[in-house]
């Protein structure tokens, strides 16, 4: 007897990469393993039902997992109206760094554990930030865009235009994660007196690369800001124009966590008053960026679309880490990544 699994993937990880990890994971277990593909990111990811950033729709969904026990997907939708639908399914995998796609209340009480991919796409967005970092450093958004439209300006070479490089500066990390700490290994090993402000990090985890500070000592002392931080009641809106003006003039503001952490309104007048020497950002508050933004004209500013945790990589560790979650729950293990771990209380 077969395990009916449904591979729901997109553009960026594929059904078939889902389909090739779990057979992979699940050994000898035989599997019939149906695809859907949804059409992200071509088409933006939205509310579904009650959950938050998921694709396609709950009739869609329902008709998908029909006789399924176990599903893989990365923005599949997962809400109480599936759940009521769908009595067979035993195991729900989201590739995403956290559950968003899931009503999880709701999973819990059906019975299902979910299960997701923290970490998936760490190394992949400290290596975007260090690129974005490294661009507003040197002004290559500005010099990039008067090329490609054919001007040749021999002023950025000017003192007060030039860049500023990584050796030597001090760089502020506001969160050390799994994504902070490998931005700040880096700067380290480049040279930089990187800072830290994180109340939950440890000390020894410091110990060689950075400097554990308050957040107004933080934002005197670098010639570079970078954010890692989740968005939290705490968090959300914590750089705004009180923090702008508390750092150094001429300072470096990166964001590739999530665009709530910042006020860019308040970064726009910064950049326009000399405050900011530049910016470099991948997140943002709306999403695509509406036309008539700020940031668009802004000087000194970078911007890439919310790409900094995508890679080919990324896609291939998010499959295996789901995927693994599958082959545990097919062996009668622990799951590692499980987001309601209460579901199997007294089972």
């Amino acid at each position: 007897m077969s395990t009916t699994v449904l591979a729901a993937g997109n553009h960026f990880i594929r059904p078939g990469l889902f389909a090739e990890a779990v057979r992979a994971a699940a050994g000898d277990t035989p599997l019939d393993i149906r695809e859907l593909r949804y059409d992200w990111p071509h088409t933006p990811f939205g509310p579904v039902g009650e959950v938050i950033e998921a694709s396609g729709t709950e009739d869609e969904m329902i008709e998908a997992l029909r006789g399924v026990e176990i599903c893989v997907t990365e923005h599949g939708p997962l809400t109480e109206r599936i759940l009521a639908h769908c009595p067979d399914l035993k195991l729900f995998c989201t590739s995403r760094g956290g559950p968003v796609n899931v009503n999880l209340e709701a999973a819990t009480r059906h019975g299902v554990p979910v299960c997701y991919a923290p970490g998936r796409n760490a190394t992949a967005t400290a290596e975007h930030t260090l690129t974005l970092m490294l661009a507003a450093a040197r002004g290559v958004g500005d010099t990039h865009t008067d090329l490609r439209r054919g001007v040749w300006r021999g002023d950025y070479y000017d003192y007060d235009r030039c860049g500023i490089e990584i050796d030597g500066a001090t760089v502020g990390l506001i969160g050390y994660g799994a994504i902070g700490s490998r931005v700040a290994k880096v700067l380290a090993a480049m040279g930089a007196h990187v800072l830290v402000h994180d109340p939950y990090v440890r000390p020894e985890a410091l110990a060689g690369v950075a400097e554990q500070v308050t957040l107004d000592e933080l934002l005197g002392r670098s010639r570079i800001v970078s954010l890692h931080a989740r968005v939290t009641d705490e968090t959300r809106g914590m750089i705004g124009r009180e923090q702008l003006a508390a750092m150094r003039r001429g300072a470096i503001l990166v964001n590739c966590a999530r665009g709530a952490l910042l006020d860019y309104d308040a970064v726009c007048d910064a950049l326009d008053a000399g405050q900011l020497a530049g910016a470099a950002f991948d997140v943002f508050p709306e999403e695509p960026l509406p036309a008539g933004s700020r940031l668009l004209t802004a000087p000194g500013v970078v911007l890439t679309p919310h790409i900094a945790g995508g890679s080919q990589e990324v896609a291939h560790k998010a499959a295996r880490i789901v995927a693994e979650e599958v082959g545990r729950h097919l062996r009668g293990e622990a799951l590692v990544h499980c987001a309601n771990p209460e579901v199997f209380q007294g089972s």
